[in-house]
């Protein structure tokens, strides 16, 4: 059996999507390409893609819409392409629940540096569950650091991105101190901070939504003016 990642291309650009193509394949990883939305909805179903790439401006079907449809039925880790300039479009494709964007132009080879580090932490014990694994409960929530899943308090699987089980993670590895957005970021591994940057509000906002649906946990996680963020419960380690 092949290991090698399988990248699905989503672009509407020939060019990139074979220089792509023609880059990844060179740093070991397998390639599908698909022009537009109605090309990856076939392709979809039919192939188990590690990952997506997924260009932001497209004719019909815009990466938005496709990204929207991706995470309504699973938590693949997509990839944004978009736009320099445009940090609205990113922050709405990261609410939507896109783990990581690249601006356009961008050297091919930050991009695998982006998918390797995305890869990595959305790598749920391919190799099997550790033979101790973690979880931390808290609120009545656990979250199960070996298969990188979330129960909520009446026993149901709350599915999270990638980036959302790092930032919980690191929330619970340190309860009830104040964490930086900087220090935020640092769990995400492999995102530069740009000014406009607001990967770690986007991605807090999404987990507090996905914690109040076990209740009414809206507090849970605190802002704290010019600091950054606290998870507000105690943390049991089992």
């Amino acid at each position: 059996m092949n290991s090698a990642p399988h990248i699905l291309v989503v672009d509407d650009d020939r060019e990139i999507r074979e220089l792509l193509a023609r880059f990844l394949e060179g740093q070991g990883m397998r390639v599908t390409m698909a022009r537009d939305g109605a090309e990856l909805r076939r392709l979809w179903p039919s192939w188990p893609f590690d990952l997506i790439v997924l260009d932001l401006m497209m004719p019909g079907e815009s990466g938005l819409d496709l990204a929207a449809y991706l995470r309504r039925q699973s938590t693949i880790p997509i990839i944004m392409l978009t736009a320099m300039g445009e940090p609205t479009d990113r922050v709405i494709g990261l609410e939507l629940g896109a783990d990581d964007y690249i601006a356009k132009p961008f050297n091919p080879r930050e991009l695998v540096a982006r998918i390797r580090a995305v890869l990595r932490r959305s790598a749920d014990a391919a190799g099997g569950a550790p033979a101790e694994t973690k979880f931390y409960d808290f609120a009545g929530w656990r979250l199960d650091r070996g298969r990188r899943r979330l129960i909520n308090p009446q026993g149901a699987d709350v599915a999270l991105t990638s980036s959302e089980f790092d930032l919980l993670r690191a929330l619970l590895e340190r309860p009830n101190r104040v964490l930086t957005r900087d220090e935020l970021l640092d769990a995400l591994r492999g995102r530069d901070s740009m000014p406009f940057d607001r990967t770690i509000d986007v991605a807090i906002s999404r987990l507090r939504r996905k914690l109040a649906q076990g209740g009414d946990q809206s507090e849970l996680i605190k802002t704290v003016r010019s600091g950054g963020y606290a998870l507000a419960s105690d943390v049991k380690r089992v």
